[in-house]
């Protein structure tokens, strides 16, 4: 097997690990609630936090695999994600929850997902098939979703809320040793790009004063709010909707499942079309598809419909957004410029976790933060327009090239 195919498969069962226990977490917004009497507010913060410390840690986590190599960031990543889903499983109140889901598991997933992980893909892959590579491993990794969230369901079902979280501790543990695999390529590699490539605070400085850098994070914004509203709230609402309760988690393992095809679309798009028109396209079909279905009469083909679009653009933007930078800066340093981007993205999934829980106990409803998503993919699909894609002074050179 080819080496970037190697780094490719291992990167999509560790996103596939990762980010598919993180799209359960929806799921026990209510057995917390109901059974350990942990007020909304305090889930929802818990769960929101999660998401401001892996976009605070992505930065740093990036940085650490571009020097030390995946492998040990993975490994630590992965320790600290179980040790916090564990926590959590016996966490009688809402503080030692915050700790477990927001702390640890936010910590964790910044090692395990994208920033880590998809720029060990996009250093193995040729610069040619790089937005396809990123798209694959991407699509890979929502068979997570389409299998974690139905079996979460049905563990806590049986077996009780603290049983299922304790099981995907146990998934989360068993994929560390894919670490390995990422850095096979790069080892090959970092000797010949080490002694060409710029210092990373020239790079920072590049980037950070470059205006289609800044659109791009301030779109990818939008994005995070996007995806951790629907992710931690669909169920619930669909439940006020008097919806059947496991259409929740159907709907989650829809969107996971026809995120593999989309993810894989955007990638191959973005291989031959600018990346940031795709992404303006894919924020205005989000925007569109967001406010039918709240505008629409709820029903089960409604809420499957939904599902199926919202999948098809749900992680599709990572591979664009990574692959722009890449393009762009190079990916001697990709690890961190994304993880800087990667930061407003979880920004923003911190606020559109935590405002829709806010909003419930304030209102009874989720409407006010419906519309907001809607009207966000609006202005995401205005900033990505005028981005330009020609390569910064003083790029980067690939390791795929150089070492050819």
């Amino acid at each position: 097997m080819k080496r970037s195919t190697l780094v490719i498969v291992a990167a999509a069962l560790l996103i596939s690990a990762s980010m598919g226990t993180r799209q359960t977490f929806g799921l026990f917004i209510d057995p917390f609630a109901s059974d350990r009497g942990i007020p909304v507010t305090a889930i929802a913060f818990a769960m929101a936090l999660h998401n401001l410390v892996w976009g605070f840690a992505q930065p740093f986590a990036g940085a650490a695999a571009d020097r030390y190599g995946a492998m040990p960031v993975v490994v630590a990543g992965s320790l600290a994600f179980a040790a916090g889903l564990a926590l959590a499983a016996v966490a009688p109140s809402g503080v030692l929850l915050v700790i477990g889901f927001g702390l640890l598991v936010g910590i964790g997933i910044s090692c395990t997902t994208f920033g880590v992980v998809l720029t060990a893909v996009g250093r193995a892959a040729a610069a040619e098939k790089r937005s396809m590579a990123m798209g694959l491993a991407s699509a890979g990794g929502s068979l997570g979703q389409v299998v974690l969230v139905p079996l979460a369901q049905a563990i806590t079902e049986a077996s009780g809320l603290s049983t299922s979280l304790v099981a995907l501790a146990l998934v989360i543990v068993a994929v560390a040793p894919l670490g390995f695999f990422l850095d096979r390529y790069d080892a090959d590699a970092a000797p010949v790009v080490e002694l060409r490539a710029p210092p990373l605070s020239e790079m920072l400085a590049l980037a950070i004063h470059h205006p289609g850098y800044r659109l791009l994070t301030v779109g990818f914004f939008t994005c995070g709010f996007q995806l951790a509203f629907i992710a931690t709230y669909l169920p619930g609402y669909l439940l006020l909707c008097q919806m059947p309760a496991g259409l929740g988690a159907t709907a989650l393992a829809l969107i996971g499942l026809f995120n593999m095809a989309g993810t894989w679309a955007c990638g191959w798009l973005g291989g031959r079309f600018r990346q940031q028109y795709v992404l303006a396209w894919l924020y205005l079909v989000r925007a569109v598809t967001i406010g039918a279905f709240v505008a629409l009469p709820k029903s089960g083909a409604l809420v499957l419909g939904f599902a199926a679009i919202m999948g098809l653009t749900w992680l599709g933007t990572v591979p664009l957004t990574s692959g722009w930078i890449a393009k762009v800066f190079g990916t001697r340093h990709l690890g961190t410029l994304f993880g800087i981007c990667f930061f407003s993205h979880q920004v923003g999934s911190f606020l559109g976790a935590w405002s829709g829980g806010v909003a419930f106990d304030l209102t009874g409803s989720y409407s006010l933060v419906w519309g907001l998503t809607a009207v966000a993919g609006l202005f995401a699909a205005a900033v990505n327009l005028p981005i330009k894609d020609a390569p910064a002074s003083n790029p980067v050179p690939d390791p795929a090239s150089a070492s050819s």
